[in-house]
């Protein structure tokens, strides 16, 4: 008697994107924060580059369509993402000072791959969807993410500073 595999369910992206009530994102993609600590840091207790008072811990989903992107950007604090389902997702990171390097999310191990990648705060990064299909992850901010923490990248500004990225930056930019 053949053993029975389980099912795997195959759920359309629409159908993702209604159940977790996601919404755009201002960096492309479908996001919605789904936890924000109750426990606040005071500013006087942060590193200077916060303006104000931030959550301890913020997290989100995210979600990525292929053909869309998130764009160049940073943030002021470590930004952890955590593969939950879809294709791989590279997470594109130029350092403060112009290193790039790619991190590739998703769940084939035995390809390098893995279910968790942190970008270190201040740098410029920006993800795609390896192939066909979507991705959903997750990104966890400590401190909290705050809008005023976040910049989009300036493709020509990003350019000048970074000219050895030139093809990274042309194509996970949208405002000039």
């Amino acid at each position: 008697m053949a053993s029975q595999q389980p099912v795997k369910e195959v759920v359309a992206v629409e159908e993702l994107i209604a159940r977790l009530e996601l919404a755009r994102h201002p960096e492309g993609g479908w996001y919605r924060e789904s936890y924000r600590s109750s426990e606040i840091i005071q500013a006087a207790a942060l590193p200077d580059r916060f303006t104000g008072d931030r959550s301890v811990c913020t997290a989100i989903y995210f979600l990525l369509e292929s053909g869309d992107m998130s764009a160049l950007h940073r943030i002021k604090s470590d930004e952890i993402w955590h593969f939950y389902a879809g294709e791989s997702l590279t997470v594109h990171v130029i350092t403060p000072q112009g290193e790039y390097y790619p991190l590739n999310i998703g769940s084939n191990i035995a390809a390098g791959e893995t279910f968790q990648c942190v970008v270190a705060a201040g740098c410029w990064f920006g993800a795609e969807v390896a192939r066909d299909g979507y991705s959903l992850v997750g990104c966890t901010v400590a401190p909290g993410f705050d809008f005023g923490d976040f910049e989009m990248g300036k493709r020509e500004e990003l350019l000048k500073q970074f000219s050895a990225q030139t093809d990274i930056i042309r194509r996970l930019t949208n405002i000039p």
